[in-house]
C-alpha cells in the first residue's frame, strides 16, 4: 500500500472539484509578500531571484539564475505549507528547490519580525540562511551558515 495516499477520505469530504474544502492562504506564508519581486544577490552566490505568487496565493514561486562556487544555476522553488490530500495542511512553511542539474532541496521558511531564517532540510538544521529586512525593505542582508565554519555572506538588494 502506498504511504502517501490518504485512506480514510469520504465522499462527503470531497467537492465537486474533488479537492476538499480549501484554507486561506496561512498568514506566516503570506508574510513572504515582502519577498515579492526581482533582487540582485551578492556574496558568496551572484546573481537573480524573482519571487511571485502563485494564483491563489497559497505559494510562492523564486526564479533562480546565479552563479555559486563558480557553477552557474537556474532553478524554481516552491515555497508554501504541505496540503497532502485528505489531510490537514502542515505546520510550517516549506519548499522544494528544483534545479537545472536535476537536484532538489528542501527548505523551511519562517520570518519573525524583519528576519528571515531559511533553514536547509529541517527547521532547525545546523545549515540556513539569517537575514535581515531593511527598514524600507529593499534589501536582506545576511549569511549562509554551513556546519563546520562554512558559509558566506549574502545580501539581496531590490532591482
Amino acid at each position: 500500500m502506498n504511504d502517501h495516499i490518504a485512506q480514510d477520505v469520504t465522499a462527503s469530504d470531497i467537492d465537486a472539484a474533488g479537492l476538499g474544502e480549501q484554507p486561506e492562504p496561512s498568514p506566516e506564508v503570506r508574510a513572504l509578500d515582502r519577498l515579492v519581486g526581482t533582487w540582485t544577490l551578492t556574496g558568496g552566490a551572484e546573481g537573480t531571484v524573482r519571487y511571485e505568487w502563485m494564483p491563489g496565493g497559497h505559494f510562492l514561486l523564486q526564479h533562480v539564475e546565479l552563479t555559486q562556487f563558480g557553477e552557474r544555476i537556474t532553478g524554481l522553488e516552491v515555497i508554501g505549507r504541505l496540503h497532502p490530500f485528505g489531510e490537514p495542511v502542515g505546520a510550517d512553511v516549506v519548499s522544494r528547490f528544483y534545479d537545472s542539474a536535476g537536484n532538489t532541496l528542501d527548505y523551511v521558511y519562517e520570518l519573525i519580525g524583519d528576519v528571515l531564517t531559511i533553514w536547509g532540510g529541517a527547521k532547525g538544521s545546523p545549515a540556513y540562511f539569517q537575514g535581515t529586512f531593511s527598514a524600507d525593505d529593499r534589501v536582506v542582508d545576511g549569511a549562509w551558515v554551513y556546519p563546520g565554519d562554512g558559509g558566506y555572506p549574502s545580501t539581496m538588494t531590490r532591482a
